[in-house]
């Protein structure tokens, strides 16, 4: 190579590396933005060009206009109208996360609300189908995983029939979730012969105009039926062994948490439904805004989340509710690896005496997440945490955790890095004791049948089992 043009390639190194010191740590985390920096200056070419690739983690600016005009469009609804009542019983501290939640998300804590728990895989399922099959006027679903299989088949039924007698029927997958799932193009032919209005999700079609960063996904899991009645949780539209032929020789089966709602929040997760609604057809559903009458005494409020947002809403309310801990937390995560604030915050609720238990999968279903996950146990033992290990072959896929006696969170929402900056999520915030003790059932069941992990044991794993676990780990930093 010529000297000039070791010159210029030298130069060209130079500038970039000095262009990156001073653009990647913007708006990231510390350790991201260092993650990032390493992998391009020790392996320049592939580390930038991953970075060009996955390193902007925001949607396009047209879906964060349309996020801004319909949280102020739900923010100008509340100022002018007196049915909404955002007051409920609770610490004070309660108070203060639920006006947190409003200032991020827009939606408000709804009083009058019936809330139920559906811990069965099938169960959850056959009660979303008799919800349709009860349509009047409108269902409007939306999930990462959509399939249609010998489980989903009662709910897909359901959906054309209540098509073909002239409901409006709407639904919503995720492209890439849904994409590699096998029966797809069956799944695809299936929605296309009906009169179901249905949607790709963050479709990323190159040819036809939708290019982004192809990680950028949405998690939601929401149905709504004539603004009465509506589900949200962990499960996703699919048989329990997410059709693979390998989990079903070895019976895998995903453990998931749906619940129930009647009352006003339906409204706020059918405003959720209709923001994504919006970006994906520009239509945008008001005539369906309309709350119902109170059917209960349980305040209810939806946290939406992802990076159609300015702010982690989802990981600034879950650290406000640990912090506010004062005798038990108990927390549920298929995939648990927390960023330092969530660990920070795990933690120290153990070292103040709070008794703290996570429950999560003996055996994961994705391999860098399940190592990652476990380089936090010896750290967390360490803390006073106790660890439960749901038994393999089953997925714990359920996302929940409660917070004393006194509120219960559960969604879609992982506590990863992923559900916190990445993916487009949904939570559900429901403070009181009855709420609560639904949920300590659940996590009773899973303490009696889980295996919990001694924090001696742990430390005598082989050297090759730390080290997979600290790749994983380090990789999991990379956004």
């Amino acid at each position: 190579m010529p000297d000039w043009a070791t010159f210029l390639v030298a130069v060209i190194d130079l500038v970039i590396r000095v262009a990156v010191v001073g653009i990647i740590p913007g708006n990231r985390r510390p350790t991201t933005a260092m993650a990032w920096l390493l992998a391009i200056f020790f392996i320049p070419t592939v580390g930038l060009l991953l970075f060009l690739m996955f390193g902007n983690f925001r949607l396009s600016r047209k879906r964060v206009e349309q996020q801004q005009e319909v949280d102020n469009r739900v923010r100008a609804t509340l100022a002018s109208s007196d049915d909404v009542d955002t007051r409920f019983p609770g610490a004070e501290w309660l108070h203060s996360a639920a006006a947190l939640n409003r200032h991020l998300g827009s939606l408000p804590m709804v009083n009058g609300n019936n809330v139920r728990l559906i811990p069965g895989y099938e169960d959850a399922i056959a009660e979303m189908a008799k919800a349709v099959r009860s349509a009047k006027r409108f269902v409007n679903a939306e999930f990462y995983i959509m399939s249609s299989d010998e489980v989903t088949e009662e709910l897909f039924s359901a959906f054309e029939d209540a098509a073909e007698r002239g409901v409006e029927v709407r639904l919503l997958f995720d492209h890439i979730g849904t994409a590699r799932i096998h029966g797809y193009r069956g799944l695809l032919r299936r929605l296309g012969a009906s009169k179901i209005q249905w949607r790709r999700m963050l479709p990323l079609l190159p040819l036809l105009g939708h290019w982004r960063r192809p990680d950028l996904r949405n998690h939601r899991k929401i149905l709504v039926v004539d603004g009465e009645v509506a589900f949200t949780g962990s499960l996703n539209l699919i048989e329990r062994s997410y059709r693979k032929p390998r989990h079903r020789r070895v019976g895998r089966k995903w453990v998931e948490l749906m619940a129930r709602l009647e009352g006003p929040a339906v409204t706020t997760l059918n405003v959720v439904f209709a923001t994504d609604w919006l970006s994906e057809t520009g239509q945008l559903l008001a005539e369906q805004m309309e709350p119902p009458e109170p059917v209960g005494e349980m305040p209810a409020q939806v946290v939406p989340s992802g990076p159609a947002f300015a702010n982690e809403n989802n990981l600034r309310l879950f650290n406000t509710l640990i912090y506010s801990a004062q005798h038990r937390l108990s927390i549920c995560s298929p995939y648990f690896v927390p960023d330092d604030s969530l660990l920070y915050a795990v933690t120290t609720a153990a070292q103040r005496g709070v008794d703290v238990e996570l429950f999560v999968s003996e055996q994961g279903d994705q391999f860098l997440v399940h190592h990652a996950q476990q380089s936090y146990y010896e750290v967390l033992l360490t803390a006073g945490v106790k660890i439960y290990r749901y038994p393999k072959p089953y997925v714990l896929h359920a996302k929940h955790f409660t917070v004393d006696d006194d509120v219960a969170v559960l969604g879609s929402s992982n506590m990863d890095m992923r559900s916190f900056s990445l993916n487009m999520e949904v939570s559900l915030m429901l403070p009181g004791a009855s709420i609560v003790a639904q949920m300590r059932r659940v996590e009773d069941m899973y303490r009696k049948i889980s295996h919990p992990v001694d924090l001696h044991t742990w430390r005598q794993r082989s050297l090759l089992s730390r080290y997979v676990d600290n790749v994983a780990r380090l990789t999991a930093t990379v956004q």
